[in-house]
C-alpha cells in the first residue's frame, strides 16, 4: 500500500487557501493534492490561483517544501458556448503546478458537439503534458458511465479519459458490469468517497448530497469494495468528501483529511 498515491481533494477541505491544503495534505500523510483552479459554482468560496501570481508562488513553495505533488486540477466545463482556446490559461497554471490530471464537466445537451469539444481540449491538454478525464454526473449533460465512457472512445484521443467518482457511479445507477469493460488506460485515477441511503428521486436532493452529505469510505453504503477491485490496481485515489455536519461541529480540516485517508487505508485493506 506504500506506493498507492492518495490525493486530498479540494472539496474535503474547501475552506483552506491552496497553500494551507498542502500543508495539511503533507502533515495527514496525502502524497498529493488537487486545485481547484476554477469554482464548480458562481457561489463558491475560490482562491484565485489563476489570476494571483503571488498564490501560485506559495502554493508552489509550499509544494516544494514539504514534498506533496499535484494530481489534478479542475473544474473544467464543457458547455454550448464553449471556446476551447479560453483554457490555455488554466492548463499553463496546471502545468507550472506539475499536474497531470485535468478534470472536465460536461455541460452541453448536444453529445455531438460535446464530444468534438472533448477531442479539441485533449490536443490542447496534451501540449501541456495533461490527461482530461470526463466525469459523469447524473445532473450532467455526461450523466452516467456509458455516457461518458461513449463521449471519450468517441473523441479518439489517447489521453482521454474517464473519471469514477463513487458518489456518481452510485446516484447515477452506474454498473459494475460496464466499468469492467472500460479499458484500463481509460482511468487515470478515480474519486473515493461514500454515500449513504437509497437513490433519491429528486435530483436537487442528489446534487444537495453530493456537495453536502457524503461519507468516509466505508461508512456508507457504497459497494466500495467491489468498485476498487474493478478498477485499476493501484489506480490513484482522490478522497473527495464534502462533509457539512462535520464542519458545523467545527471538526477542523486537519482532522476530516485525516479521517478521510484512515477510513480510506482501512478500506483498502478489505480489497
Amino acid at each position: 500500500m506504500t506506493d498507492r498515491v492518495f490525493s486530498l481533494a479540494a472539496l474535503t477541505v474547501l475552506e483552506l487557501s491552496p497553500p494551507e491544503m498542502v500543508e495539511v495534505a503533507a502533515r495527514t500523510g496525502y502524497s498529493h493534492v488537487g486545485l481547484r483552479l476554477v469554482p464548480a459554482t458562481p457561489e463558491e468560496h475560490h482562491f484565485p490561483l489563476v489570476a494571483d501570481a503571488a498564490l501560485r508562488r506559495q502554493t508552489l513553495k509550499r509544494l516544494r517544501d514539504t514534498g506533496v505533488k499535484v494530481l489534478d486540477i479542475e473544474i473544467l466545463r464543457l458547455k454550448a458556448e464553449t471556446r476551447i482556446a479560453d483554457f490555455e490559461p488554466i492548463l499553463a497554471a496546471g502545468a507550472e503546478f506539475g499536474a497531470t490530471e485535468v478534470l472536465v464537466a460536461g455541460n452541453d445537451a448536444d453529445e455531438v458537439r460535446m464530444t468534438d469539444n472533448f477531442a479539441a481540449f485533449c490536443d490542447l491538454a496534451g501540449l501541456y503534458g495533461m490527461h482530461p478525464s470526463l466525469e459523469f454526473m447524473p445532473w450532467t449533460d455526461a450523466r452516467d458511465l456509458v455516457q461518458a465512457a461513449r463521449i471519450v472512445e468517441n473523441a479518439g484521443r489517447a489521453n482521454g479519459a474517464v473519471l469514477v467518482d463513487a458518489f456518481h457511479f452510485n446516484r447515477s445507477a452506474s454498473r459494475l458490469e460496464d466499468l469492467a469493460k472500460l479499458a484500463p488506460e481509460r482511468l487515470r485515477y478515480v474519486q473515493l468517497c461514500d454515500v449513504a441511503g437509497p437513490r433519491p428521486d429528486d435530483m436537487d436532493e442528489i446534487l444537495r448530497q453530493a456537495r453536502n452529505e457524503r461519507r468516509f469510505p466505508g461508512d456508507g453504503d457504497s459497494d466500495l469494495i467491489g468498485l476498487l477491485r474493478t478498477l485499476p490496481a493501484n489506480i490513484p485515489l482522490s478522497l473527495e468528501i464534502p462533509t457539512r455536519q462535520l464542519m458545523e461541529q467545527d471538526v477542523s480540516a486537519q482532522d476530516r483529511a485525516r479521517m478521510a485517508l484512515d477510513k480510506a487505508r482501512t478500506l483498502l485493506q478489505q480489497v
